[in-house]
């Protein structure tokens, strides 16, 4: 049995004059542990994937099932969501920030609070606890988001393109950390990007997205060589560069068969 599966999931929005099918027949399976990227056009549904698979959004048809059991069914919260915006409170401490999941979900116990500023100091942070969001850094910022995510310990981590508004720099700082975090707690994460380079930098598997309906139109297996440094590296291997042209032609010959209008 799959971690994740995603089972024949269609979506349309409707308004008052039109209906706009955003997905149409998307199935795929997920072992835990991996790491799936979504790459495509915009317009393509990759967000309105991610927001399914989060049960924020019910899918027109088709369903997804964490363990096998449908998402909205679980016992306890599965799922983390990190965006591209950090969404810290501003009046709060960073501290008060990083337990707020830990305290919705009623877990905000002394165990709990030890793994979550263990966490902090992991990924460079100890002693901000005190200091307020606008002390800090956009990539800072993002780096408290993840462990204000991870703290609550899900076992699917969703990432909406949670580096694109950052400097080059601090992107890449980024890719490694959150990949070697993921990787030490053996989460399953699934990116969402426009970003060709970061995909094949940080994923194990790439699902490249037509648009008008959105489809899986093809499935890249990134080689273990690549998977098996951290991304900043992995970007410096010669089979990056050749997988890199790789899926750019797929992506060219996806322009190519979408129609104008």
């Amino acid at each position: 049995m799959s971690f994740l599966s995603i089972q024949h999931v269609s979506h349309t929005y409707f308004t008052k004059k039109t209906a706009k099918t955003a997905l149409s027949g998307i199935s795929l399976d997920v072992e835990e542990g991996r790491f799936l990227s979504f790459l495509g056009p915009s317009g393509c549904g990759k967000t309105t994937l991610l927001s399914i698979i989060a049960g924020l959004l019910e899918p027109s048809s088709g369903e997804v099932l964490v363990e096998g059991r449908p998402i909205r069914e679980a016992q306890e919260p599965m799922i983390g969501y990190m965006l591209q915006q950090d969404y810290l409170f501003p009046w709060k401490t960073i501290e008060e920030n990083i337990l707020l999941g830990l305290r919705i979900l009623k877990k905000d116990n002394e165990l709990s609070r030890r793994k979550t500023f263990k966490l902090l100091k992991e990924i460079g942070l100890e002693g901000t606890e005190k200091q307020y969001p606008k002390q800090l850094s956009g990539g800072m910022k993002q780096r408290i988001a993840l462990v204000r995510t991870l703290a609550a310990e899900p076992k699917l981590l969703l990432l909406d393109e949670p580096f694109s508004a950052l400097d080059f720099q601090t992107k890449l700082k980024l890719e490694d950390l959150v990949s070697a975090t993921l990787k030490s707690f053996s989460k399953t994460a699934i990116l969402v990007t426009h970003d060709i380079g970061e995909a094949i930098a940080m994923s194990d598997t790439i699902f490249l997205f037509s648009t008008n309906p959105g489809r899986i139109y093809k499935q890249i297996d990134v080689p273990e060589v690549l998977r098996n440094l951290t991304p900043f590296n992995a970007r410096a291997h010669p089979e990056y560069s050749s997988l890199f042209q790789t899926v750019w032609k797929e992506l060219e010959n996806l322009e190519k068969q979408t129609p104008s209008y």
